[in-house]
């Protein structure tokens, strides 16, 4: 599915009659239940939530319009959920989403290139923006603070990013 946000991913199925694990990534998470019919990144499946209740911060126990049992419902584990980007309200002024990201050049505050931020991952401790080298090699992991990313100029088509240095002498844990 082109130009679509990612709005929430399935987990395993919980319980036998249908209801499966569902993460979300809205700034409400609850909200990702008012938004309409979800879809896979194929844009070919469609989902409709018809009950959801929290487990914590951001996971849910949802219910899914057609998903009947335990199989059904496992048979979903791991789906991304989408919406296309017209169907969400326009970010506030100095606000974007995640996806806006993807595409933008990355550079120093010198104006030095550092490459093209790729994807927005999140392993567990908070955002990273992955960024490719314009001349290839490993991606860069830049944390995705303030302090590491104080500019964020989406209609310029850039971020600005101090990355972190490191003293090669101490560990990998002593961030300067």
């Amino acid at each position: 599915m082109k130009n679509a946000v990612l709005l929430g991913r399935l987990g395993a199925a919980h319980g036998v009659r249908g209801e499966i694990r569902l993460q979300s990534f809205t700034a409400d998470p609850s909200a990702i239940a008012t938004y309409g019919p979800l879809f896979d990144a194929s844009g070919r499946r469609r989902f409709v939530i018809s009950a959801l209740r929290p487990v914590a911060k951001d996971m849910f126990v949802a219910r899914l319009e057609g998903v009947a049992d335990r199989d059904a419902a496992a048979a979903l584990t791991g789906v991304e959920l989408y919406l296309p980007r017209e169907a969400l309200p326009a970010p506030d002024e100095d606000e974007f989403y995640l996806a806006d990201l993807e595409g933008l050049r990355a550079e120093t505050p010198t104006g030095e290139t550092l490459g093209v931020v790729i994807a927005v991952r999140n392993f567990g401790a908070g955002d990273l923006l992955e960024v490719r080298p314009p001349d290839g090699g490993e991606s860069l992991l830049l944390p995705f603070t303030k302090a590491v990313v104080p500019i964020v100029d989406v209609a310029g088509g850039r971020i600005v990013a101090e990355p972190p240095t490191y003293d090669e002498d101490a560990s990998e844990d002593e961030a300067r």
